[in-house]
C-alpha cells in the first residue's frame, strides 16, 4: 500500500501535536500559588472575641467546595418558600439567608475574599449581577 503524500501528511501530524500540546509544555515548571483569603476583617475579628474561634456558616471545608449550592439553595429557599432562617450543622445560632446581609458582612473585601479564588479557578459566578458588591474603602 503506497501512502501518497505521507512527507505532507507526517508533517502536518507533527506541527498539529506541537500545537495541541503547547499549554502543557509552555507551562512546565511553572506553579500559580493556591490564594489564601484573608479572613481578618473587623467583623471576623468581633466574631473571635465573641465566639473564641473563627467560624463561618458551615465548616472552612464546606465553604471551600460547597459555598456556591449553598448560597442556591439559600435563593431557592428565600425566593420560593418565604424562609430567611438557616440552622448550620457547626452553630446553634440561625443566620440569615443573605449574601448581602449575613456573608458580605464578615467577607466585605470582595477583591481579596471572593476575586482571588474566583479567578485562580478561572470562574465567573453571577452573584453581583443582581447584588450590590460592597464598597471597598481605598487605601491612601
Amino acid at each position: 500500500m503506497k501512502l501518497y503524500d505521507g512527507g505532507k501528511i507526517f508533517i502536518g501530524l507533527i506541527i498539529f501535536v506541537a500545537f495541541a500540546a503547547f499549554p502543557f509544555y509552555f507551562n512546565v515548571g511553572k506553579v500559580n500559588a493556591k490564594p489564601e483569603p484573608k479572613t481578618d476583617t473587623p467583623a471576623i475579628q468581633e466574631w473571635e472575641k465573641q465566639n473564641g474561634k473563627k467560624q463561618c456558616v458551615e465548616s472552612k471545608e464546606f465553604m471551600r467546595t460547597e459555598h456556591m449550592q449553598l448560597l442556591n439553595n439559600w435563593r431557592d429557599s428565600v425566593v420560593r418558600d418565604g424562609n430567611r432562617g438557616y440552622m448550620s450543622d457547626a452553630h446553634t445560632k440561625r443566620f440569615n439567608m443573605s449574601l448581602q446581609n449575613e456573608c458580605m458582612r464578615c467577607h466585605s473585601n470582595k477583591k481579596k475574599f471572593c476575586d482571588e479564588c474566583h479567578n485562580y479557578m478561572a470562574v465567573k459566578p453571577y452573584c453581583f449581577d443582581c447584588h450590590i458588591a460592597p464598597k471597598e474603602e481605598e487605601k491612601s
